[in-house]
């Protein structure tokens, strides 16, 4: 009996002290370790990849954002504000039953089929909306201009990106709203395309974010001339 006590005494403590140096070594040492090497090799990616303008943060490279009018008595959903390079859709195609793009509380997809009826709706009516938004004077958008990331959203529903085709799409409207030339507004698309990873990997891409922020400037920069 008191052996038996005595083995169960030592089993006990042998197995507290494996759980007090694991719990210090997983649960302080190692994410100390992580964050420190972090926070020195990568400060940016391991803060969130923020993106600051005018002396603070405005978002995440990583996390896309909406450029909307404010919400107007009676509307249910806000009209995009067209001074602004717009992302990929949102109310409608980044929604499901438990997100909404650019709600951070989860993320997720449409998870619809590509015969879905509803699917083929949302697509049918954003290209509409695309055509009609982009379209200037002397310069129509035919629906066949309209590239895929225009009228649907990513399997997250957060993508900070649009493609090269789609931010080239918005540049006559962009320059048009905000009075600026279309070739300088051209090359700030130009100067914010980033081409794939190490060459091969992915898509040319444009940061919505990052270009508004440089859009910002450039008309900052020419409201005194």
């Amino acid at each position: 009996m008191n052996t038996s006590l005595i083995n169960a005494a030592r089993l006990f403590g042998a197995g507290l002290r494996a759980l007090l140096v694991l719990t210090v070594v997983t649960g302080i040492v190692y994410p100390l370790v992580v964050t420190g090497v972090a926070q020195g090799l990568f400060p940016g990616q391991a803060n969130g990849s923020e993106i600051e303008a005018d002396g603070k943060v405005v978002g995440s490279s990583l996390i896309g954002q909406s450029y909307n009018l404010p919400l107007k008595e009676g509307q249910e959903t806000p009209a995009p504000d067209l001074k602004w390079f717009q992302g990929r859709p949102r109310n409608g195609l980044g929604t499901n039953t438990v997100n909404t793009q650019y709600d951070l509380i989860l993320s997720g997809a449409t998870n619809r089929a590509a015969d879905n009826p509803e699917l083929l709706r949302w697509v049918k009516d954003a290209k509409a909306a695309v055509v009609k938004d982009n379209s200037v004077p002397g310069h129509p958008v035919k629906p066949s201009d309209v590239p895929a990331d225009a009228v649907t959203s990513s399997g997250s529903g957060l993508d900070p990106h649009i493609s090269p085709e789609y931010a080239d799409l918005q540049v006559r409207r962009v320059a048009e709203r905000n009075g600026l030339p279309v070739a300088r507004v051209q090359r700030l698309v130009d100067t914010h395309t980033t081409g794939r990873t190490l060459g091969f990997i992915g898509e040319p891409r444009v940061n919505v974010l990052e270009l508004n922020i440089a859009l910002k400037d450039l008309k900052g920069g020419t409201a005194g001339h």
